[in-house]
């Protein structure tokens, strides 16, 4: 989502009419928010994601660890997950920095209740470390180029077990780390 789409005054109103016409439990959206894009102004910001969020839908901070990164918006902002950067996680095993980095961002993420995706995974080294590290998700080209919407579940059953795990998810509650079998 955008600065321009979230200071829209009309975007509520519209999450909640395209939830409501078209039955869609609102657990299974979640909207991306850049850290630049609660910049401009972080109380208004703040306001609409927490009436998003009271909607039902997730939150996933985008692209943490790059441009401003403020712990800040970990305690203010209602967000379910932290999105790590694709520059990181490209860095992962080559660079010490990058993977302190990444693990770092997990555990922050998994102490303060959120979950963490690694973005821009493209090597079954980067997948492998991810998953020592206890990184929740992991999204990139190594498990999928983007797809049309049409190819997308013939893509998903014929996928092998051991490619995607699907594991049972269970809400987290403020201040407790989420399991590993989560």
């Amino acid at each position: 989502m955008s600065a321009r789409q979230l200071s829209d005054p009309g975007l509520v109103g519209m999450l909640d009419d395209a939830l409501t016409r078209t039955g869609c439990p609102p657990e299974r959206i979640a909207i991306e928010v850049t850290e630049t894009a609660v910049l401009h102004d972080i109380a208004a910001a703040t306001a609409v994601l927490e009436t998003i969020k009271s909607l039902g839908v997730e939150l996933d901070l985008d692209d943490f660890g790059t441009g401003y990164s403020s712990l800040l918006y970990l305690r203010h902002f209602p967000v379910d997950r932290i999105k790590i950067d694709r520059s990181f996680v490209g860095g992962l095993g080559a660079s010490v920095a990058d993977t302190a980095i990444v693990a770092s961002t997990i555990a922050l993420a998994h102490s303060v209740g959120l979950r963490a995706v690694a973005e821009g995974v493209e090597t079954n080294q980067q997948l492998t470390m991810l998953r020592q590290m206890g990184c929740d998700f992991a999204q990139g080209y190594l498990l999928s180029y983007p797809l049309p919407g049409d190819q997308l579940v013939p893509w998903l059953q014929h996928q092998l077990p051991s490619r995607l795990v699907v594991r049972e998810t269970r809400p987290v509650r403020s201040g407790e780390p989420p399991s590993r079998d989560s």
